[in-house]
């Protein structure tokens, strides 16, 4: 496997966390793999050959070969059928909702091809130029062009849900939402609909997921440490709350984790994140 990550240009920096890339010569040794919520949004092309996305233990679909990735509330898996060849934009978690019309939450837990996101034409093109850029750096080129001119149609950005997200993600998941809104002077109804419509999560649910993303990455960077201290280090009350989060968004204990190769993918992402 090999997986390279790549920064966004500073004017589109407050939109994309990153350009990322993962290439795999032959998937067959490897079996399917579990994807765990991490607040963010993608948009994924495949060049590589189909992607098998599992709706239960059985049954499957193929994903688009361009799609949106929207928000994940639960893990779920994934096989590639022979090579893999991707690559994909990160959103923030506040990146992407201005350049669409339906809500975040419509998107939650589904691929969203191309065409359904921009219409038929704008896709058309966009998935032309993608398809016929050789290198990375020729997408990333296209890519940031295509947000650019976005971009020049007045998108605006709210300013307390920007604020609420960034105390989020600043303190790891760490941040009581009440505590935010009393800074914002804002209701917690209020910043609940913001949240749906915009990220596609509540706020709640969005700083469980921050929260267990830095207690993944600090578990696979420092495995020799133990529960109690990552526990401890990422503010849950105990080991047994911190467990019981972790099994909510990856399917495992966080000992099973470092060890189960379905969680390869993950580990790789989350590692290098």
């Amino acid at each position: 496997m090999n997986y390279e990550t790549f920064f966004p240009s500073p004017d589109l920096s407050s939109l994309i966390k990153c350009f990322w890339t993962l290439s795999i010569q032959d998937s067959s040794e490897y079996p399917k793999q579990r994807i765990v919520p991490d607040g963010c949004m993608e948009l994924a092309f495949n060049f590589g050959d189909p992607i098998q996305r599992f709706t239960n233990d059985k049954d499957f679909v193929i994903q688009p070969w361009a799609c949106l990735v929207g928000q994940i509330t639960e893990p779920f898996y994934i096989k590639p059928t022979g090579s893999v060849n991707t690559f994909a934009v990160r959103f923030y978690p506040y990146g992407i909702a201005n350049f669409f019309e339906k809500p975040m939450e419509y998107y939650a837990n589904r691929e969203t091809s191309l065409d359904q996101l921009f219409g038929l034409e704008a896709a058309k093109e966009l998935e032309e130029k993608i398809r016929k850029a050789w290198d990375t750096a020729t997408r990333i080129r296209i890519i940031e062009g295509f947000f650019r001119t976005k971009l020049k149609e007045q998108i605006i950005f709210d300013r307390i849900l920007k604020n609420t997200i960034d105390s989020i993600l600043h303190s790891k998941g760490n941040e009581s939402i009440g505590s935010i809104l009393d800074d914002e002077g804002s209701s917690r109804r209020q910043l609940e609909r913001k949240f749906k419509k915009q990220i596609g999560l509540s706020p709640k649910k969005l700083g469980k997921i921050i929260r267990m993303q830095a207690a993944l990455k600090m578990l696979i960077n420092r495995r020799s440490e133990k529960l109690t201290d990552i526990a401890y280090e990422s503010n849950y009350y105990d080991q047994a709350h911190f467990i019981k989060d972790f099994k909510e968004f990856t399917g495992l204990s966080p000992k099973e984790f470092p060890h189960d190769d379905e969680m390869l993918l993950s580990r790789l992402f989350y590692k290098k994140d």
